[in-house]
Parts: structure tokens; sequence; C-alpha cells
């Protein structure tokens, strides 16, 4: 099991997250020498997966760029050192003021998801005098073999352009002179383990490519978007994705044309595994049937469990090679939903013990809420607990 600063963390308030900045670093260094290569891949860091500013700046100094679903997540990225070039963004509702700001930055492009945010954008854009880049998402209609309420790219989401209307809305661009189309974007679930998933991906995108070479149309940029998952299962064992296998994929079934760079947005496989929450054993509590394990964290700081029925290691790290013992893992939130693991087997834990839920770097504090009038868990770094 992993080792942990126990008596650095016993001098600070729980819950908390601890972000293993190391392992960042690895990780960070895997995706580029893979990317690397693969002619024209261009990886954007989802900023959404964890928006920690001290975690964008690392990742921003590692020559990713940032994938962008609101106005505040573009502005975050810009405070933590991405170049404006290599920012993307998307989204279903950008307000006119989000949208201002991507122009007036000057940002790669905007992953655009609808004819009606065209239409606004090319208004925004003329009203400033400029001429702003659009990539045109495409829901590909492909399934993912991941939890329902992260897939986007079936034809029942409410995310993208349908595909047979691909080509009417990139000659509509072509009429609006403060618009240039640079190419399309695609993305089809988080969390996906499944290389198929992304060959599916592929084989759609290169239908659709085929399609747009026989009247003519040309683009420069595809963006895959991103999903590939992380094994919540085996942290230890697994704590860098397949990267390897994951751009290989692409680079093997895809058939970019000449000069086409390569678009990739990844996020919890980035910063997901290099995450914990740190909490504090309140109560063992010996119910009629099971023990409870209650810790000081809940679902407002960690909602993954309560919301997708996600599964995450929990580790007694005060009594790493205690006796295994089974209790309900949960926190204090006044819900029934507040539990984050139930009949689950680790060491025998008492009051005081500290407490890791690992696999937490991604959508885990960004997702942290007040309920409860709760304080909002900080994150802190490998660096913070440097004697």
């Amino acid at each position: 099991m992993k080792t942990f600063p126990i008596k650095q963390f016993s001098q600070r308030e729980t819950p908390f997250y601890y972000y293993d900045t190391e392992l960042l670093a690895q990780t960070l260094d895997t995706i580029n020498t893979e990317a690397k290569k693969h002619e024209g891949f261009c990886v954007h860091y989802a900023v959404k997966a964890n928006a920690n500013p001290r975690i964008l700046q690392i990742i921003a100094k590692s020559g990713l760029g940032a994938d962008c679903v609101s106005g505040n997540e573009v502005q975050a990225a810009l405070e933590a050192g991405f170049p404006a070039e290599k920012i993307v963004y998307a989204g279903v509702a950008k307000k006119d003021k989000e949208i201002l700001l991507g122009i007036d930055k000057g940002i790669f492009c905007f992953n655009c998801e609808s004819v009606e945010e065209l239409m606004v954008i090319q208004q925004l854009a003329a009203s400033r005098k400029k001429v702003a880049r659009v990539a045109f998402r495409i829901n590909p209609n492909v399934g993912a073999h991941t939890h329902a309420n992260i897939t986007t790219g079936l034809a029942e989401n409410k995310f993208g352009i349908p595909m047979e209307d691909m080509e009417k809305v990139i000659m509509l661009s072509r009429d609006m002179p403060n618009i240039e189309c640079v190419g399309l974007h695609f993305h089809i679930g988080s969390q996906i383990l499944e290389m198929d998933d992304f060959k599916a991906l592929s084989n759609r995108i290169n239908e659709l490519q085929d399609r747009l070479e026989e009247q003519g149309i040309s683009l420069q940029n595809i963006n895959v978007g991103g999903g590939l998952g992380i094994d919540y299962n085996n942290p230890d064992e697994n704590p860098i994705p397949n990267f390897k296998d994951y751009f290989a994929t692409y680079a093997e079934c895809l058939n970019l044309r000449k000069g086409q760079k390569l678009h990739f947005e990844l996020g919890r496989a980035v910063v997901g595994q290099m995450g914990s929450l740190i909490a504090t054993t309140i109560y063992i509590k010996k119910g009629t049937h099971k023990e409870f394990c209650i810790i000081d964290a809940g679902m407002s700081d960690l909602i993954r469990p309560a919301l997708y029925d996600a599964h995450h290691e929990i580790n007694n790290i005060s009594n790493p090679e205690g006796e295994k013992k089974v209790y309900d893992v949960v926190g204090p939130i006044c819900e029934s939903s507040d539990v984050f693991a139930k009949e689950y087997k680790m060491a025998e834990t008492k009051r005081g013990d500290l407490i890791a839920i690992r696999s937490a770097g991604a959508y885990g504090e960004i997702m942290a809420s007040q309920y409860n009038c709760r304080n909002l868990p900080v994150g802190l770094l490998t660096e913070d607990f440097r004697d």
C-alpha cells in the first residue's frame, strides 16, 4: 500500500485532499513521451477534473494545453499559465460574457455545440471586429462502456450537433465573416477502459471525413475529447493509465489527413490517481447487523460514490497492517446516501485513525459543496508535508 506522511497528516485538520505531485509529474512525463511518438498529437488537460490552482500551474508548465467548459475555467487556465493559443472551450450553454472572454483572449477555438451558439459567436466576434475559430462538436452516436451519467456521445444526449447536420453547419459557418471553422470535435464519455470504444469512435470519424472529402471539405483539426479511465480498484498497481495503448489506438485506427492535428482532452487520466481524500475516524459504531466506520469526510467532500455509486479503495493508513474487519464506511452528512462503501473489508479501525480514500484526484475537490454548512476541503500537495 502507498505510504503517506502520517505524522505530518496528524497535524492538519481533516478532511483534506492530498495530492502526490511526484506521481503527477511521472504521469505528465508519460503523457508527453507517448504523445510525441505520433506526429501532430496535441494534448489538452480537462480543467473540470481538478482546478486546484497549484495543480493547474504544474500541468501548464508541462506543456499541455487546457480544455475548458466555462468562462471561469478559461480564466483559471490563463492565470495558471496555459497559453491562450492552447485553450479550447466547450460547453452547451456558453454565456455571452464567456464567449467574449474567449474572443478577447484569443483562445485556440470554441468547441461549438449548436447552430444557435454559432450564430451568437458570429455576432459577438463581429462586435469585437475579430474572427473566432470554431470546431464543431459532432454527436457521433457512439456508445461507451461506462456509467450512464457520464456517457456523452449518444443521440439522446444533450451534447453536440447531429451527424446529419454536419455539412450544413460547416457550410453555414463559411458564409459568416467572423467565423473560421478549424475542425471537428467529439467526446463519447468518461472512465472508458476498453480501447474498442476508441476504435469505434475512430471508425465513425473516418466515415464522416470521407463524407466531407466527397464534398471538397477539408479541416485542419480533429479533436477526439478524452475519456480514458483509471484503475479505481488497484491504484497502487496501476498508478499511471495506459497512455501507450490509448494514443496507439488512435494512431492505428484514425485516418488523419496530411497535415491534420489530432487533439485530446484528458482529465481524470491526468490527475485521478494522484489524489487521496484524507479523513479522521470519529466513531466505530456497532449496529444491529454491522459495524459503521464513521469518518469526518462526507458526500459534500467527495460526491462520486453517492452520485455514481462509484468505487474507491479505502485504506486505514494509521494501521495499514491491521487485521481485516468489515465496515460500512460512512460520513457525517444527514443523508442516507452519505456512504463511501458498504460491507467493506479494511484494517481494523479505531477512533482517531486516519483514513485515505484513494483515486480521488479527479472530480473530488472540484465537485465539493458546503452542504450542511460544512467547510470546503482544502487541497494540499506533497511539498506541504516535507520536513
